[in-house]
């Protein structure tokens, strides 16, 4: 079983300030910042405002040229950032480390393509002229969650900073004070009003996402949170993009790598950042007659890379999960797995310096003989856990992968790649990766996003830049041209 963590505070928003406490040594105060009020929130979406119109009007390259120093601003206070960031979201801290050096590879890459993505096209010729540029929304709204806030914020400030829009990024109160940093450095290597942070709960989010003045919305979150951020910004016909949950499934094949180091990849896929991943594996499928070697070599890879504990101890790879209820959540779907017939085997080691009763700790677990209908299957688990799911062949394979609602992510495993492609093309996902999952599988070139109840919209490659910018037309026909053939004036288009 795993401990029972003292509840605790999590995050607390009293007397205009959001305090967030340690998840691994629950009364802890981190810091706070400051709670905005509705008023705030519209004074600073004001400004953004004030500020958009001259930001678009800075040529591309110019902009592009700025975010670097933005970029470059940060990079100092990498170190003393990713300790924040370990204490307040529970991340182990190597992780913290590279999650904030990845977000300022990827501003720097945005940077350097932005000037190519939106650049203007122009066809003259017998059909007439068209002329083709992309232009900025205005303000953008970032809602951002805790669980990845550096990267998941710059994925929104980085492409609508530099299409021209200007951002007030709103993020969790469970992890506000890294990000609020790190917006700081940022904005201060770019122009007045043109980057803003708010902090707070339901209302300062209404506040902001409702604001008429905001022109398009970006949310990374969960299914609940999403409805009421889309149902907001509908009240201004605000468009959005939603990047939700997911249920991933891992298809393993029957001449799959079980080696050492695919397994190790395979186990940090699930249990990376505690398992609190959109994109992490969460369904394991493998052929009945390889169940045996593929315990042995899962189990082993787990003992070695799988390290329970303070996130800031050295030799840690996994820390506490984010709040008391979500540890009771977790340890509820085992224990509802176990009721119906399945095996919860644990995994890795534990730090023996960290007490895991001071924090939110959940035991990583393996579930196996666990029925198809139990909750922990059907469900987005979001925590260190994951069933093993066995199949005779492949010929339900595809329709277990694909059943529910949720359709982010996927992974194929085969020493065939061109067979893994086959079968990838018949999944139901915005994203399946070959022979890996999570974070080692994306590219800053793959656009990323969901399907199904999933989400819409993407983010990374160039059409996560172009997720900010509406096409705008210029258009001369060719009858009406100098020479042209003229129409009637009730024509349709030839």
């Amino acid at each position: 079983m795993s401990p029972v963590p003292l509840s605790g505070p999590a995050a607390a928003d009293t007397g205009g300030q959001v305090a967030r406490y340690n998840p691994a040594r629950v009364y802890e105060l981190v810091g706070t910042v400051p709670a905005a009020s509705p008023e705030q929130v519209d004074r600073l979406v004001r400004a953004a405002d004030a500020a958009q119109r001259p930001w678009a009007a800075t040529p591309v390259r110019e902009r592009a040229a700025l975010l670097r120093a933005a970029a470059d601003a940060v990079e100092p206070h990498l170190p003393t950032l990713a300790e924040l960031l370990a204490r307040e979201s529970g991340k182990v801290l190597a992780d913290c480390r590279g999650e904030i050096g990845f977000a300022l590879t990827f501003l720097r890459w945005v940077a350097g393509r932005a000037p190519e993505v939106l650049a203007d096209t122009e066809v003259d010729d017998t059909a007439g002229r068209l002329l083709q540029r992309r232009r900025p929304y205005g303000v953008v709204a970032a809602i951002t969650p805790w669980n990845a806030p550096i990267i998941l914020s710059l994925l929104k400030i980085g492409p609508a900073l530099a299409t021209g829009n200007t951002v007030v990024v709103k993020p969790s109160p469970l992890a506000p004070l890294t990000i609020d940093r790190v917006v700081r450095l940022l904005a201060g290597a770019l122009p007045a009003d043109v980057l803003h942070t708010v902090h707070g709960g339901t209302e300062a989010g209404a506040a902001l996402v409702g604001h008429p003045l905001v022109r398009k919305v970006a949310f990374t979150g969960g299914d609940r949170a999403a409805r009421h951020v889309a149902a907001t910004a509908a009240t201004q016909t605000t468009p959005t993009v939603l990047e939700l949950g997911g249920n991933d499934p891992v298809l393993l094949l029957d001449d799959a790598d079980l080696s050492p180091e695919p397994m190790r990849r395979l186990v940090m896929a699930s249990f990376a950042t505690s398992g609190q991943v959109c994109m992490a594996a969460k369904r394991l499928y493998l052929p009945e007659s390889r169940r045996a070697e593929f315990l042995d070599a899962y189990l082993d890879a787990a003992r070695k890379v799988l390290c329970l504990g303070d996130p800031l101890a050295d030799g840690v790879s996994m820390g506490p999960v984010v709040t008391a209820e979500a540890a009771a959540r977790v340890n509820g779907l085992v224990e509802d797995a176990v009721a119906r017939g399945g095996s919860a085997l644990p995994l890795g080691r534990v730090d023996p310096g960290t007490d895991l009763r001071a924090g939110h700790f959940v035991t990583p677990t393996l579930l196996v003989g666990v029925p198809e209908d139990a909750p922990v299957v059907t469900e987005e688990q979001f925590g260190p856990t994951v069933p093993l799911l066995l199949y005779r062949d492949e010929s339900d394979l595809v329709a277990r992968a694909n059943a529910g609602e949720l359709g982010l992510g996927a992974s194929v495993w085969s020493a065939d790649e061109e067979r893994a492609f086959a079968l990838a093309r018949r999944l139901e996902a915005g994203f399946v990766f070959v022979n890996t999952h999570n974070r080692t599988g994306m590219s800053l070139r793959a656009p990323f996003g969901g399907v199904k109840r999933s989400g819409y919209g993407r983010e990374y490659g160039d059409e996560g830049i172009t997720e900010y910018t509406q096409t705008c037309v210029v258009h001369a026909p060719a009858a009406f041209r100098t020479g042209g053939a003229g129409a009637a004036a009730n024509a349709y288009p030839a």
